[in-house]
C-alpha cells in the first residue's frame, strides 16, 4: 500500500508539471479581441479582460486581486474537500486492520481486500480520490493564467515592483516565497493526519521543490499567482481545518474514551480497587 501512496502522490505531482510544461510548450502566438478558438478566445483572452479590469493601472495588482477572487470562489470546493480528507483519515485505523485481515498476496484475498474497502468508504460516504478535485480543477486555470501573461502584450509587457511579469524572477524571490508557502500549506494538511502517510510526506517535499523548480524558469506572473494563492491557502487552513485544533479535539476525546473505560472497568469489577488497598 505504501508504494500505491507514493505512486499517487508523484502522479499528482506529474499532473501538475505536465500541466504547465505543456502551456509553456503550446500555443505562442499573440492573443486579442481577434483571437479565434474557444481557448484563445474565450478562456485565455477572458482571464486578460478580468485581469486587466482588476489592475488598477498595475497588471500585478490585477493578478494578486483575480487570484484572490478565483480562491474565493473556490472555497467551497476545498471546503468538501477538507471534509473528504478527514472522513478518509478517521477510516484510516479501519482500513489497516482489513489490511492485516486480507494480507495474503494471491488475487483472490487482494480482490476481496478491494471489495471490503470500498464497501466501507461507501458505508461512510467517503470519496477517497475527492482530494485531488481541487488540483484538477486549478490546472486549466494555470495553464490559462500562464498564456495569458505570455501571450497578451499588456500583461508580458506589465511590471510590479522589481518584476517584468513576462519574464522571471531576477532575484528569485517569488519561487522562493512559492516554496515555502506551498511547504506551509501541505505540512499543515499532513498535520491533521490520524496517521502517517507516505503520499503525504512526498508531497510535503516534491510540491514544493516542483514549484521552486518551475519558478525559477517562468514567468514571474505565475510565481506570484502561486505565491499568493497558497499563502491565502495556509490562512484559509488555519481558520477552517486548523491542525492545532484537531489534534486537541483528538486528544480530548481520547482522553474521554479512556475515562470510560476506567469507569466501565470499575463497574465491573467493584471490589477490584478495595482488594488494592
Amino acid at each position: 500500500m505504501k508504494k500505491k501512496h507514493v505512486k499517487k502522490a508523484l502522479l499528482l505531482s506529474g499532473m501538475l508539471a505536465l500541466v504547465v510544461f505543456l502551456s509553456a510548450c503550446g500555443a505562442t502566438g499573440e492573443v486579442s479581441a481577434n483571437s479565434t478558438g474557444i481557448w484563445d478566445r474565450y478562456i485565455v483572452w477572458n482571464f486578460a479582460r478580468a485581469i486587466r479590469a482588476l489592475s488598477f493601472g498595475n497588471a500585478g495588482i490585477g493578478i494578486i486581486l483575480f487570484t484572490l477572487i478565483v480562491r474565493i470562489i473556490l472555497m467551497p470546493l476545498m471546503h468538501f474537500q477538507t471534509k473528504s480528507m478527514r472522513k478518509t483519515q478517521e477510516l484510516q485505523p479501519k482500513i489497516k486492520a482489513l489490511q492485516a485481515e486480507y494480507s495474503a498476496k494471491d488475487m483472490e484475498t487482494q480482490q476481496k481486500l478491494k471489495e471490503e474497502t470500498q464497501k466501507l468508504y461507501a458505508e461512510h460516504n467517503v470519496n477517497p480520490y475527492a482530494g485531488c478535485l481541487p488540483l484538477l480543477v486549478q490546472m486549466p486555470i494555470l495553464m490559462a493564467l500562464w498564456q495569458a501573461i505570455q501571450r497578451v502584450p499588456e500583461l508580458s509587457q506589465g511590471h510590479f515592483l522589481w518584476l517584468n511579469l513576462g519574464e522571471k524572477d531576477p532575484y528569485l524571490i517569488l519561487p522562493i516565497l512559492a516554496a515555502v508557502f506551498t511547504f506551509a500549506s501541505t505540512y499543515l494538511s499532513s498535520m491533521s493526519q490520524v496517521e502517517s502517510n507516505a503520499s503525504l510526506k512526498i508531497m510535503n517535499f516534491a510540491m514544493p521543490l516542483m514549484i521552486l523548480m518551475m519558478g525559477l524558469g517562468l514567468a514571474s506572473g505565475l510565481s506570484l499567482y502561486w505565491v499568493v494563492s497558497n499563502a491565502f491557502q495556509v490562512v484559509q487552513t488555519l481558520l477552517i481545518n486548523n491542525p492545532f485544533k484537531i489534534r486537541k479535539e483528538r486528544e480530548e476525546a481520547r482522553r474521554q474514551e479512556k475515562a470510560r473505560e476506567r469507569a466501565l472497568e470499575r463497574a465491573m469489577n467493584p471490589n477490584k480497587k478495595k482488594r488494592k488497598k
